[in-house]
């Protein structure tokens, strides 16, 4: 055993695992989505889009003592074999509708149908650009790329009672936006003596409340049953990365959390639940949509897939228990839709003394901080960004709060640090002892084995302490790759200078002497998203470097090739991960350097950084 191994192999082991996960699937992650995206843009020039036809509502499930008839008609937009799509303007204008209006959320409610088909983001942009185009949710169902919700009701088997369906006009009470403090009510009456009355409300975020009213004005009572669903029609481009869930989701009573990735459904084209105290809808990175029905309502819960004209429909709903409205009577339910951006302060985080309450607390939901994708390892990756945002709501940046979170990091694990930079300093002092073992029994292993074991025991030395400072930044490291990757807080934070995105990687190349030579090196094959060389990542490889330095060159070339080479590899493979993890590895190393230098110097060892440099470029120079 070498005097170093432990710690040589832990680095290597470590960024080998990077490396292999860069090259086999990052990397060809990345190229195919952007050859994929690439192509359907091509497609989209030079085909005639396919005609849009809409999804289904769910059937009603049979209780007991009624039988349940089939859904209705296919509801509202474009009718089957229509030539073609119309542009999201045109069909906006096309039906009656009311203007949604909130600090979050811009858009409106057709009336035709009375779906929430129109949903922007008044804050969220497609770039970090202010004035670039905001971000659109919803969509009608005779657009490109159809995403809405709809609620209402379905018949009991076999009845005739006339629902309001696709082609229903309702009447809106009044003329007014829907606001945050003024909801909406549409009405509409059919000709057995039904009148139906739908009052939705906003609040100021992303929760939409709907309340249905029936009146039964005939001779006889009806059984119906309330309904909710989200569709989406066609298969969206997803970020491709295993550590983020895009697709359907929900928590669905004693079921717990059901995902499901596109591919999935696709493949099973259905998947059925029983359950109560449930909620679902459709995830992707940043946004999302889900039914958020009473915590008390009984579920039939449908996940679903069909193909339509060669596009896949994507659609959550629920069906809940009926409500039979006497002759001159009415019934009433109530559900909630949450469509916006999955902010954790208003979707909720469940962790202890810390967490944020949300919608997650405020509805009594069931676990509804799962619709922002934690992982496995939420135990890290929870605390990681409460901590964040703690400092962000003091300094108002994010990149400072991963610099002060560093450093927390460092007080945290600072005992456990402090003892093996400290068996470090010693294992250096103990170089000359050692050095003359090999000299003394140059052919004899065993026999140097056995006296530097002595050695170590002698001077209470643990071989293996040298590890942990690498093994303690494992975790801290992905917990914070994880949160910059999944949490929407991240998207477009700035830091300073020219970092405008610390969820991105950093903008400037090295290989376009950064900016002055208008190529993009990264779209060359095979090897181009390795030229993605900014400032930060070449900041951190000179960090490393130092890092390396502060201990004397090993005598062993082959150790000594491993720590001249492994600032340069770790520099190009951190150079398209997220700038703020970069920066928090600089400054990570640069914390380290210090603390190393500090506890050397108290153990009595000569800090020979400044001298391993010189030394570096002396042999260099001969």
């Amino acid at each position: 055993m070498t005097d170093n191994r432990n710690t040589i192999l832990a680095v290597i082991l470590s960024g080998l695992v990077l490396i292999l996960w860069q090259v086999f699937y990052n990397g060809p992650q990345m190229e195919k989505e952007r050859q994929r995206a690439q192509m359907q843009a091509e497609l989209a020039k030079k085909q005639a889009p396919a005609a849009q036809s809409d999804s289904t509502a769910p059937s009603a499930t049979p209780q007991p003592g009624a039988a349940a008839s089939g859904s209705p008609s296919a509801p509202g937009g474009a009718a089957p074999g229509a030539s073609g799509v119309m542009p999201r303007e045109t069909a906006i204008a096309a039906t009656p509708r009311v203007k949604i209006d909130t600090p979050r959320l811009t858009g409106s409610i057709s009336l035709k149908g009375a779906r929430i088909d129109d949903l922007a983001f008044v804050q969220y942009r497609e770039t970090v650009d202010p004035k670039s185009p905001a971000i659109v949710l919803f969509s009608p169902s005779s657009t490109a790329e159809p995403y809405y919700a709809e609620f209402g009701w379905v018949n009991a088997a076999g009845a005739k009672v006339q629902v309001p369906d696709q082609n229903t006009v309702w009447q809106q009470d009044g003329s007014n936006a829907l606001t945050p403090s003024t909801p909406v009510k549409l009405t509409t009456t059919n000709s057995d003596g039904l009148t139906f009355q739908r009052t939705i409300s906003v609040d100021d975020h992303y929760l939409f409340t709907i309340k249905d009213d029936v009146t039964n004005a005939g001779n006889a009572p009806v059984t119906l049953y309330p309904y909710g669903l989200i569709s989406r029609h066609g298969t969206p481009h997803v970020s491709g990365y295993y550590i983020l869930h895009e697709g359907l989701i929900g928590y669905l009573g004693e079921k717990g959390l059901q995902e499901y990735t596109y591919k999935k459904i696709d493949e099973d084209k259905a998947a059925k639940f029983d359950v109560t105290n449930g909620w679902l809808g459709i995830t992707d990175k940043y946004w999302a949509t889900a039914l958020l029905p009473m915590t008390d309502a009984r579920l039939q819960a449908n996940y679903s897939s069909k193909l339509v004209d060669n596009q896949h429909r994507y659609q959550t709903d629920y069906v809940e228990n009926p409500q039979t409205v006497p002759a001159g009577g009415s019934a009433s339910v109530s559900t909630r839709l949450f469509a916006g951006a999955k902010e954790a302060g208003v979707v909720g985080i469940n962790f202890p003394l810390g967490g944020l309450g949300g919608y997650n607390q405020k509805l009594g939901l069931n676990h509804f901080d799962l619709l922002i994708d934690w992982g496995w390892f939420y135990f890290l990756t929870k605390p990681m960004f409460l901590a964040l945002d703690f400092f962000f709501r003091f300094f108002g940046n994010f990149g400072i709060s991963i610099l002060l979170v560093t450093v927390l990091v460092k007080l945290l694990f600072f005992p456990l640090a402090n003892k093996s930079y400290a068996s470090m300093a010693k294992m250096k002092a103990i170089q000359p002892q050692l050095q003359a073992l090999k000299e003394r029994y140059p052919d004899d292993r065993m026999k140097q084995q056995q006296e530097m074991m002595e050695i170590y025991k002698k001077e209470k030395i643990n071989p293996v302490a040298g590890c942990l400072p690498v093994v303690l930044q494992i975790p801290v490291f992905f917990s914070l790759y994880k949160v910059l990757f999944v949490t929407i807080e991240m998207r477009h934070a700035p830091f300073y200078g020219w970092i405008k995105d610390l969820s991105a990687p950093d903008p400037t190349n090295l290989f376009t002497l950064f900016g002055l030579i208008p190529f993009d090196p990264t779209q060359l094959p095979l090897f181009g998203h390795y030229l993605a060389l900014g400032i930060w990542p070449i900041i951190m490889g000179i960090t490393m470097w130092f890092q390396m330095k502060l201990n004397p060159t090993p005598p062993d070339p082959t150790q000594a090739m491993i720590f001249n080479w492994m600032p340069l590899i770790f520099t190009f493979m951190l150079a398209g991960f997220p700038a703020g993890l970069v920066i928090y590895w600089a400054w990570n190393n640069t914390l380290s350097v210090l603390q190393q230098g500090f506890i050397m110097r108290r153990n009595g060892v000569k800090v020979e950084l400044f001298d391993n440099i010189r030394g570096t470029f002396k042999k260099k120079a001969a």
